[in-house]
């Protein structure tokens, strides 16, 4: 029986200019109606897992993600890795490089759940382990939509 090599889709690192161009739409987006993003934290058997529940039409921006995670998308999306686009749909289980800070165009209801191990004793502590920019987390500012 032959060896199958299985391709899976990766989100790369970004450069800083791509990184810059995210910066600029997330402050433009600030400006328009912001619909509430449901958050979920699990913590638990040495890893954080965090899932965001995305509905169709909406576009969001993430924050700058300083460390490697595997990301779980359910549902169509077109995400912005730099330079190009990625196109995911159904159920992905995505390796994501540290330094890179993504957009996504919900195309249908999306789940997306970023995990990855921790030693974290608290969502805080979770939320500083993968970003420096954890106060701009639609998590921290609309603890109301926390699960």
């Amino acid at each position: 029986m032959a060896d199958v090599t299985v391709q899976h889709p990766t989100i790369p690192a970004m450069d800083e200019a791509a990184i810059d161009a995210v910066r600029q739409l997330t402050a433009a987006m600030a400006e328009l109606p912001q619909v509430p993003i449901r958050t979920q934290h699990i913590l638990h058997a040495g890893l954080y897992a965090r899932t965001v529940f995305v509905p169709a039409g909406v576009i969001i921006a993430g924050v700058l993600i300083k460390i490697p995670t595997l990301l779980i998308v359910q549902g169509d999306a077109l995400v912005y890795v730099g330079g190009a686009s990625l196109r995911l749909e159904g159920y992905n289980v995505v390796p994501a490089a540290a330094g890179r800070r993504q957009v996504f165009v919900a195309e249908s209801d999306l789940h997306l759940t970023m995990l990855f191990a921790s030693d974290a004793a608290s969502v805080d502590q979770a939320e500083r382990q993968f970003t420096d920019e954890f106060e701009q987390l639609v998590s921290r500012k609309e603890p109301t939509c926390q699960a």
